[in-house]
């Protein structure tokens, strides 16, 4: 072929240097003041009157009691939310049935609904002028303004984290390998924990990585079913609310270090975690990496 007949490839996007090092400098500066920099403050703002401050503020019973209450609030809905990701990916990816593409759209409410609608919602469903409010009255059940109406909102708001991270990598994968098993004679059960759940199990502790954090971290919903009653119903997210509002910015700089501290936890889990499913992927489709 004549060199005249060639033609030069069109550049592609991102080619020019100016142009390349415009965006990334857009994204650093975005980093930096939009992320970086609230996190940096919170860590100097912590401990700008001291360590004993910031030590006494982290001990104090409110405090601790917060701490307790969120960790409670995780302990619970997490696994409900775990165990029910994985029954509705199961069912959304492996079998057919009415209502389907239903159900896709209800998983996905808690990200489209605002968590204070939410909690507002719960208060004309569990209050006591609400649906079933008379009825928890009459036979002396708390639901609102106490524990159970924050596990059922932080519920409701991390109920599709697993589910979204399990179904477009369940939907990928097919159902041939659980036809396969099926048909030698394993059991549903034996099924899914030989079969499906060693193929999915990076993307399910990714989701409960990203559910945990959010329950963790929730204000919406929970300051509307709680009561923010101090000591008593106010998570860690609304004690720090209750510290600002008290003029106390250390304390509650102090408080929100420990949110702060459980958000890089979360991103260095979750960098592990990506990191694992790469290198697992990286040696199934390489053989001869295994044996090096």
């Amino acid at each position: 072929m004549s060199i005249f007949s060639t033609r030069r490839k069109p550049p592609r996007v991102g080619d020019a240097l100016l142009f390349r090092r415009s965006l990334i400098g857009i994204v650093f500066v975005l980093v930096a003041f939009v992320i970086i920099a609230p996190l940096v403050i919170i860590g100097v703002e912590a401990f700008s009157k001291g360590w004993q401050l910031y030590r006494d503020t982290v001990i104090h019973p409110d405090t601790l009691h917060a701490v307790m209450l969120t960790v409670l609030a995780a302990l619970i809905a997490v696994p409900v939310n775990t165990v029910f990701g994985i029954a509705a990916a199961w069912a959304i990816t492996k079998f057919d049935f009415w209502g389907k593409r239903f159900l896709l759209v209800v998983i996905e409410i808690p990200f489209s609904v605002s968590p204070i609608v939410a909690g507002v919602a719960y208060l004309f469903v569990y209050g006591l002028q609400g649906l079933f409010g008379p009825w928890l009255d009459a036979h002396d059940i708390k639901i609102l303004f106490a524990v159970p109406g924050i596990i059922i909102a932080s519920m409701f708001v991390t109920a599709p984290f697993v589910a979204r991270e399990l179904i477009p990598l369940m939907q990928a994968q097919g159902r041939d390998l659980e036809e396969a098993s099926t048909s030698l004679g394993a059991s549903g059960w034996r099924t899914f924990f030989s079969v499906t759940l060693p193929n999915v199990k990076w993307a399910l502790l990714y989701g409960v990585i990203l559910c945990n954090a959010r329950v963790m971290g929730e204000f919406g919903a929970v300051s509307v079913v709680s009561g923010n009653i101090r000591g008593q119903t106010n998570t860690l997210p609304l004690h720090i609310e209750l510290l600002y509002h008290d003029y106390n910015a250390t304390g509650a700089f102090a408080a929100a270090s420990i949110l702060a501290l459980i958000a890089v936890f979360t991103i260095i889990a979750k960098v592990a975690l990506e990191r694992q499913g790469a290198g697992r992927v990286r040696k199934q489709t390489n053989p001869a990496e295994k044996t090096s």
